[in-house]
C-alpha cells in the first residue's frame, strides 16, 4: 500500500496541495486527474523523492522499485532492442559477469538467479513490448540514432515497461502513440499486475486500464473506485449533493439571523437568542463547489456551405521524392458535411494524405478536384511551435486583420476565448491548453469548409477535450481527424478510412473491431518494409466486415434530445407552480387560461423528445455505441 499523509506541496511559491491524505490499494492502477497546472507532475516528483514535502510524509513499501519514463529521448548506435533489454541492469551485470567468472560456484548462482528473473525469455519479451508499440523485427534491429524524437521516446517507453516496475508512473504516456500504440499500451496496462500510477486525459485510456480514479482538485486529494466514467458520474453525484447541503444551510442561517435580528432585544426571548448566535457562530459555511468547465473552444464557421462533392481524388499518387510515392491510387471523394477519421499506425502516410487535401503537397499524378472557393484549414500537431511566445493573442489576430480596428480585433480574440487581459497575454505565459485553443482559432479564422486536425488533442485536458468534442459536432462543414484518442473519434467521426498498404480506403468496421484487429497481429503494418502485406486487410478482404453505423450524429442527437428534457421538464415545472395557486386563477383567468395550454404543449412535446430518446438510444446501442 502507497500512503499519502497529510501531505503539503508547493512549487515556485505556489501551493499546489494542501495537508490532503489518501490510501493506494496495493497493486492498485490508479489514474490521475485534475485539471492543467493543478499539480499532477509535482505529485509525480514528490513520490520519487524529486521534490521535498512542506509537511507530511509519502510511505511506501520496503524496497520499492520505482520506475518513470526516462526525460531524454534514447540515442546512440546500439540496436531498439539491445537499449531494451541494457534497461534490465541485473539482468546486464548477470550475463556479463557470467563471460568473466572463473568460479563453477558462482556460475551456478548466476545461472540460478538468470533463470529466477526470466533472463532467457527477456528477448522475445522485449521484442512483443517493441512490436505493440510501433517496431517491426527489422526496426529492432536499427540504431536507435536512425529513428526521430518520437519514436525514441517511444523506445524509453518500451524500455520502462520491460523493466517491471513495482511502481510504474506514466505522465501522459500516450504523447507519442498513434492509435494503434495506444490500444495496445491500454490493454497491456489493463493486465499489469503491480502497481500503476497514471497521469493521462485520455478518457478511453482511464476506463480501460485502470481501477482507481486520484483526483486533484482544490489542492485535496479524493480517490475514486473504478474508471473513469464511474469517477465523473460519482462527482457529479457528490456535486449536487454539496449544493444541496450548502443550499439547505443558507437556509438554516437565514433562519437563525431572522430569529435573533427579531428577538435579541425582548427579555423573554434574549437566552433564545443567543443561543442561535452561538449556533451560528459554529455553523462553518459549507464552500461552494465549482464544476470544472472548460472554456468553449471556438471554430469559425463558413459563410456558406459548398455543392457536393467538395474535393474529388481520381488515381491520385503524392510523396516526397519523384517516382517513390507514400501513397498511390487514391480515389476518394468528400463531401461538404462528411466527418472522417484516418486511421493507420503513424509513419504510413496519414500526415502525407493530410497535406495533399490541404494543398500543402503536390500530387505526383493522377488528378485532384478542388470546389471553388474551397477553404481549408489544417492544424498540424507540432504547428503550435510556429507561435510567438512574445506576442499576446491579440497581436497573432492583428496580423490577421492588420487594418480591423481595435475593437475588431479584440472582438475576434474574445471570439477564440481570450477576452480582456487575457487577449495581452504572452504565449510564453499560456497554457498548453489555451495555446492549443489559439492556434485552432487562428487556424479556422477565416470560416473553413475543410476542417483537417492532426491529433487536436495534445496539450488539452479532459475538458477542454469536451469542449473541442462540442465545437467539431457543431461545425456544419467537413472534417477530417488523425488522433489517438478513441472518444474524440468515436464522438465525431461518421466514417473510417484506413491508411495502409501505401493506399487510402474506406474501413467498414468500426473502432472495437480496429482495436480486435490492432491487439490481434503480432506486429501489424507499422513501420514495415516497403510492398509487404498487411496480414489483417488480407482477412478483412476473405470476410467482409458488416456495414458501420455512424454512431456520432446519434450521440450527438442524444445530447439534443436530453436537453430539450431538461429544458420541458423545468418548463412544466415552472407553469405548474403558478397553476396551483388557487388565488392566481381567481385573479388573472385569461392568464391562467394561457399557462394551462401551455403546459399542455410542453407536456406534448416533453413526451414526443422521450419518445425520440428511446428510439434513438435503442439505434446507438444496436450500433455498439
Amino acid at each position: 500500500m502507497i500512503v499519502l499523509d497529510d501531505i503539503s506541496l508547493r512549487l515556485a511559491g505556489r501551493l499546489l496541495i494542501d495537508h490532503a491524505s489518501v490510501a493506494l490499494p496495493e497493486n492498485a492502477r490508479v489514474g490521475v486527474v485534475g485539471r492543467n497546472g493543478s499539480g499532477k507532475t509535482t505529485l509525480f516528483k514528490a513520490l520519487i523523492g524529486e521534490l521535498e514535502l512542506e509537511s507530511g510524509a509519502v510511505r511506501l513499501p520496503n524496497r520499492t522499485r520505482i520506475g518513470r519514463v526516462a526525460q531524454e529521448a534514447p540515442a546512440g548506435p546500439d540496436s531498439l532492442i539491445e537499449r531494451v533489454l541494457a534497461a534490465d541492469t541485473e539482468r546486464a551485470a548477470l550475463l556479463q559477469e557470467r563471460e568473466t567468472t572463473q568460479d563453477p560456484n558462482r556460475m551456478g548462482e548466476i545461472e540460478m538467479r538468470l533463470l529466477d528473473i526470466g533472463a532467457h525469455a527477456a528477448p522475445a519479451r522485449a521484442a512483443t513490448i517493441l512490436a505493440g508499440l510501433g517496431f517491426d523485427e527489422s526496426a529492432q534491429q536499427r540504431p536507435c540514432s536512425e529513428f526521430s524524437g518520437g519514436w525514441r521516446m517511444r523506445v524509453a517507453l518500451a524500455a520502462l515497461l520491460f523493466t517491471e516496475p513495482d511502481l510504474l508512473l506514466l505522465d501522459e504516456p500516450t504523447n507519442y502513440l498513434d492509435l494503434e500504440g495506444t490500444l495496445w499500451l491500454q490493454d497491456y496496462l489493463a493486465h499489469y499486475p503491480r502497481t500503476v500510477i497514471l497521469i493521462s486525459h485520455d478518457r478511453d485510456l482511464l476506463d480501460e486500464s485502470v481501477d482507481h480514479i486520484l483526483h486533484l482538485t482544490g489542492q485535496k486529494l479524493t480517490l475514486y473506485k473504478g474508471g473513469f466514467s464511474s469517477f465523473d458520474r460519482q462527482r457529479r453525484e457528490r456535486l449536487l449533493l454539496d449544493q444541496k447541503a450548502r443550499k439547505k444551510q443558507e437556509m438554516q442561517r437565514a433562519h437563525m439571523e431572522s430569529f435573533v435580528a427579531r428577538f435579541r432585544a425582548k427579555a423573554t426571548k434574549a437566552k433564545q437568542a443567543q443561543s442561535r448566535l452561538k449556533a451560528l457562530a459554529r455553523m462553518e459555511p459549507l464552500a461552494a463547489q465549482v464544476s470544472e468547465e472548460a472554456a468553449a473552444i471556438s471554430i469559425r464557421h463558413p459563410e456558406k456551405l459548398l455543392s457536393p462533392p467538395i474535393v474529388v481524388l481520381e488515381k491520385v499518387a503524392v510523396g516526397y521524392v519523384p517516382g517513390q510515392p507514400i501513397l498511390q491510387n487514391l480515389n476518394l471523394r468528400i463531401d461538404e458535411d462528411d466527418r472522417i477519421a484516418l486511421l493507420g499506425p503513424n509513419g504510413n502516410g496519414k500526415s502525407t494524405f493530410a497535406k495533399l487535401l490541404a494543398d500543402r503537397l503536390k500530387e505526383e499524378s493522377g488528378r485532384v478536384v478542388r470546389a471553388d472557393k474551397l477553404e481549408v484549414a489544417y492544424l498540424a500537431q507540432h504547428q503550435i511551435d510556429e507561435l510567438i511566445p512574445g506576442d499576446s493573442p491579440a497581436q497573432h489576430v492583428r496580423r490577421l486583420m492588420p487594418d480591423a480596428p481595435e475593437a475588431r480585433v479584440r472582438a475576434r480574440a474574445a471570439e477564440m476565448g481570450f477576452s480582456g487581459g487575457s487577449a495581452d497575454t504572452k504565449v510564453s505565459s499560456l497554457s498548453g491548453g489555451e495555446k492549443a485553443r489559439l492556434l485552432l482559432g487562428l487556424a479556422t479564422f477565416h470560416g473553413p469548409h475543410l476542417l483537417i486536425l492532426d491529433e487536436p488533442t495534445n496539450h488539452l485536458d479532459i475538458e477542454a477535450r469536451a469542449a473541442l468534442i462540442e465545437a467539431i459536432n457543431d461545425f456544419p462543414g467537413a472534417v477530417i481527424l488523425v488522433s489517438h484518442d478513441r472518444h474524440l473519434l468515436e464522438a465525431c467521426a461518421e466514417r473510417l478510412w484506413r491508411v495502409s498498404g501505401g493506399t487510402v480506403k474506406a474501413y467498414d468496421g468500426d473502432l472495437d473491431q480496429y482495436k480486435s484487429e490492432v491487439l490481434s497481429r503480432s506486429d501489424g503494418d507499422r513501420m514495415t518494409d516497403k510492398g509487404r502485406k498487411d496480414r489483417s486487410e488480407t482477412k478483412a478482404e476473405a470476410t467482409p466486415a458488416p456495414r458501420r453505423i455512424a454512431t456520432g450524429p446519434l450521440k450527438k442527437r442524444i445530447r439534443e434530445l436530453e436537453g430539450a428534457v431538461e429544458k420541458l421538464t423545468k418548463q412544466i415545472e415552472g407553469l405548474d407552480t403558478k397553476l396551483s395557486d388557487a388565488g392566481f386563477h381567481a385573479a388573472k383567468p385569461l392568464d391562467a387560461a394561457r399557462f394551462a395550454k401551455e403546459r399542455a404543449e410542453a407536456a406534448e412535446k416533453l413526451a414526443q423528445a422521450e419518445e425520440e430518446w428511446l428510439e434513438v438510444s435503442a439505434e446507438l446501442e444496436a450500433a455498439g455505441g
